[in-house]
């Protein structure tokens, strides 16, 4: 962790330092060994985030662990997302790009390899319905908000002044009225569904009661008080760095990918795949061992924190600076969407998921790569 807060920190005067050499027209070759420079910091901070991130997780318990690491995860996003917008340039569908990215990458990729693992290793996954199903609520409500409503009622596939306003209300309410129910009185809906029992097998009441038994959160932060604000202050710390070099990061990544000719969409994947690397590593790894709750959680609830808080900053960005945020998707990107949010009832929605599940999954994620291209 000392190494990782060295680098990330020691990174920021060597970069401020070059800051004149990175302004004037760098060679393709020097410009893509000092943007490979700053995303490998910014990579290797952002697993540092996530190993805090994760003791925090393990030591608290879920649903409070594991928010703990997906709203880490997402800080990031929306960190680096913001920064692009506050940077120099035109940025209008940056917002859209990389939310549409990061949908696609979790409940597609990531879920996808999660279940394939999982589902070729073990026999009985099987999800908490009740806290999928709250998820899969708040995704299908707040996909609308953010990808289809500002086709339909706004200008030019942005929302005007007037109803921005609103929309950051609204969305903002209903984030906080989500975690509000999820740490508090709906907290059992996500976690570890118990194993079934064989028919052989006698089930001992007691062991139901596991749930009831457990410390609550505020006597766990009690008990190790010191350990989890230590952790907590060099999460913190680690996601400094990030903040301040996703600024140039975002400006050399715009440049590259221009003289590559590559497509504007595709900076938004890229910002994406980098900060959720390592929590897709963290999700394939809990498929691995069984916890198919858990890989829900990392995966929906990130999604849910993503675009619960990347509109609401987005749009007050927009609103301060005067800037137009354009949100609207594009009718092949709605209708992948469309069938995302489905296959996602259709594979949670049963008794137990399976690899066929994932594979599904992961077809869909490569269906999106061809249409960025296309």
């Amino acid at each position: 962790m000392i190494f990782r807060l060295l680098l990330g920190w020691g990174a920021l005067p060597a970069l401020l330092a070059a800051q004149p050499l990175l302004s004037a027209h760098l060679s393709t070759p020097v410009l893509v060994s000092v943007l490979a420079a700053i995303i490998a910091v910014i990579v290797v901070c952002a697993f540092g985030v996530v190993g805090e991130a994760e003791h925090l997780a393990r030591r608290l318990g879920d649903p409070y662990g594991t928010l703990v690491l997906t709203l880490s995860i997402v800080l990031i996003e929306v960190i680096l997302i913001s920064a692009v917008m506050l940077g120099p340039g035109e940025h209008a569908t940056i917002a859209r790009d990389s939310v549409m990215a990061v949908s696609m990458i979790i409940l597609n990729l990531v879920v996808g390899v999660g279940l394939f693992v999982g589902g070729m290793r073990h026999r009985d996954l099987r999800p908490n319905r009740t806290g999928v199903s709250a998820y899969l609520s708040l995704l299908v409500v707040l996909i609308t908000v953010a990808f289809v409503l500002p086709g339909l009622i706004g200008v030019e596939g942005a929302y005007t002044a007037g109803q921005e306003i609103p929309i950051i209300l609204l969305t903002v309410i209903l984030y906080a009225f989500f975690l509000y129910r999820q740490m508090g009185a709906q907290r059992e809906d996500f976690q570890e569904v118990p194993p079934a029992p064989r028919t052989s097998e006698v089930v001992d009441p007691a062991a139901r009661q596991v749930t009831d038994d457990r410390p609550s959160v505020l006597g766990v932060i009690s008990r190790h008080r010191a350990e989890v604000i230590s952790r907590a202050l060099v999460l913190v710390a680690t996601v400094i760095p990030i903040v301040l070099l996703s600024h140039d990061m975002a400006a050399l990544l715009d440049d590259g990918l221009d003289r590559a000719g590559a497509p504007v969409a595709l900076s938004g994947i890229l910002i994406a795949m980098i900060v959720f690397l390592p929590e897709t590593i963290t999700a394939v790894r809990a498929a691995h061992t069984g916890e198919i709750q858990r890989v829900s959680n990392l995966c929906h609830g990130a999604l849910v924190s993503t675009v619960g808080l990347t509109i609401p900053a987005v749009l007050t960005i927009g609103l301060l600076t005067g800037q137009t945020v354009v949100l609207a998707e594009s009718p092949a990107d709605l209708v992948l969407l469309g069938v995302t949010l489905l296959l996602t009832l259709t594979t949670f929605s049963g008794k137990r998921v399976t690899a066929l599940h994932g594979a599904a999954h992961v077809l869909v994620f490569v269906l999106y790569g061809l249409t960025v291209f296309a």
